[in-house]
């Protein structure tokens, strides 16, 4: 038979370990966990991984680093966070929206509480808009139970059927709760090819009246992006409740990118590979890059979308 005082050690012990191995901190170096109420993101490590790793969008990178941070540390916003993302393709908003990912939770995209939904994948028959829109309000509904600082990422905005968005219009506005689940803590980002060509003119309009791209501001693009978008019916945000409510905190234009950006791209390409930067190879991928308007080639038509692809032919140099 066991003593006693060997009984009530022993279970003293155990129960020491216990609350050790449950403390939070413990517990979150092996497992991911949700960031604790009040846990604000890192603004240098933000502003670093933006200078460093997103090229010519000096407009996007001023205005998602401060509306982020603000959000942030605002202890009480009174709803999430919603940001939207146009462009052409390569110009960087995926980049963007992964960059911000791992700010929030360090796993980014293979984070449980980061969700990404594409258009063509996830909602891809226009008969089935109603059972799209019970899922997608079920889902968001469960994810901010589980973690109210989740992110929400929907790509291919400009693919998705007209109506699908809607659903999620009640969670992204001004009510302390919905169904007793708070979403004011988290974030939703829209990527949409949608209000490129807008985009486009304004930057070759600065262009022509010899204007810097630097010198292109929030207020010259915002309104032009948020009309055209609700009234272009190609994109999921067609006549949406979403814009109509004024729901969506900043459209964020993403520039067409020049040969000077292209090559940044190649270069950050080659060092992620290990190379030593060649400024040779640098060039030979960017001529071999298409750029428009025709005449003047100032902008390329497809950002960097291709330079991991073009780099793979010169690997042998």
């Amino acid at each position: 038979a066991l003593e006693p005082l060997s009984v009530g050690l022993a279970i003293g012990v155990a129960s020491a370990l216990t609350g050790y191995l449950s403390h939070p901190r413990f517990y979150c170096s092996y497992v991911e966990c949700c960031p604790r109420a009040g846990q604000r993101l890192n603004a240098t490590a933000l502003k670093a991984q933006l200078d460093n790793r997103l090229f010519g969008q000096h407009l996007a990178k001023d205005v998602v680093l401060k509306a982020v941070l603000g959000f942030s540390n605002n202890p009480s916003p009174k709803k999430p966070l919603m940001l939207s993302l146009h462009g052409w393709a390569g110009t960087g908003k995926n980049f963007l929206s992964q960059i911000l990912a791992e700010q929030v939770h360090p796993a980014g995209l293979r984070s449980k509480f980061v969700h990404l939904f594409l258009a063509t994948l996830h909602f891809p028959h226009h008969d089935q808009v109603k059972l799209y829109k019970e899922q997608l309000q079920n889902w968001i509904r469960g994810n901010v139970s589980a973690c109210p600082s989740s992110v929400f990422i929907f790509d291919e905005m400009d693919k998705m059927h007209p109506g699908v968005i809607d659903a999620i219009k009640p969670f992204l506005d001004y009510y302390e709760e919905v169904d007793g689940v708070s979403y004011r803590k988290a974030i939703f980002i829209f990527l949409s090819n949608a209000g490129g060509d807008l985009i486009n003119k304004a930057a070759l309009d600065f262009w022509s009246s010899g204007k810097r791209r630097e010198d292109i501001q929030l207020k010259d693009l915002e309104p032009l992006l948020s009309v055209g978008v609700f009234n272009n019916k190609n994109s999921g945000l067609w006549h949406s409740s979403i814009i109509d409510r004024n729901l969506i905190d900043y459209f964020v234009p993403f520039l067409p990118l020049e040969q000077r950006h292209v090559k940044m791209c190649v270069r950050a390409e080659m060092t992620a590979r290990g190379y030593a930067v060649d400024e040779k190879i640098v060039q030979a991928v960017a001529d071999e890059m298409t750029y428009f308007p025709k005449e003047q080639k100032i902008y390329s038509d497809k950002g960097c979308k291709t330079v991991q692809a073009k780099l793979d032919i010169h690997e042998d140099l």
